[in-house]
């Protein structure tokens, strides 16, 4: 049998196999885009050695005590008056506290535990009354301290917090 003398050309794909094609390269690209975009670690807004938070002027420290020594005498005027119980007292106190020291060193005391502050060296005022006024009134059962001893490192924090 011998062979005829034509050519016959390669069969060609048609056109939507191709455009089928650019399209799941695209999804892919776009998918492989949004996963690293998505994973990718948060980059910091400061700059290497520039501090994070600065601190408060003179007036407004003064300002930030008062607040606070007038927010502890409102805690303990509530308990005196028996309009909160000793254990919320305490707690009220400690959250008190922290947030004085959030706000004047910008260090996160109200998130952090006690274990937290005592690795981060904070000042020992603050540790003394965490661990003997309002740990234990707030976490151990039976009754708790009485808060008007809390107050009272509660102001001794306040007032001599560097």
């Amino acid at each position: 049998m011998p062979a005829p003398d034509e050519l016959y050309p390669p069969a060609q794909y048609g056109w939507g196999w191709v455009v089928l094609a650019i399209g799941i390269l695209l999804l892919l690209a776009g998918a492989a885009w949004l996963l690293i975009a998505l994973t990718r670690p948060k980059q910091s807004i400061t700059l290497p050695g520039e501090p994070v938070y600065s601190p408060p002027t003179a007036s407004v420290l003064v300002q930030l005590r008062g607040e606070y020594l007038a927010d502890v005498q409102r805690i303990e005027d509530a308990y005196r008056s028996g309009n909160i119980s000793p254990r919320q007292a305490n707690l009220e106190l400690s959250r008190s506290v922290r947030a004085f020291v959030n706000e004047y060193s910008g260090l996160e005391a109200p998130v952090l535990s006690l274990d937290d502050l005592v690795a981060r060296g904070v000042d020992p005022a603050l540790i003394d009354a965490i661990r003997r006024h309002y740990y234990p009134s707030i976490f151990q059962r039976g009754p708790a301290i009485d808060p008007v001893y809390g107050a009272e490192a509660a102001r001794a924090v306040v007032a001599s917090w560097h």
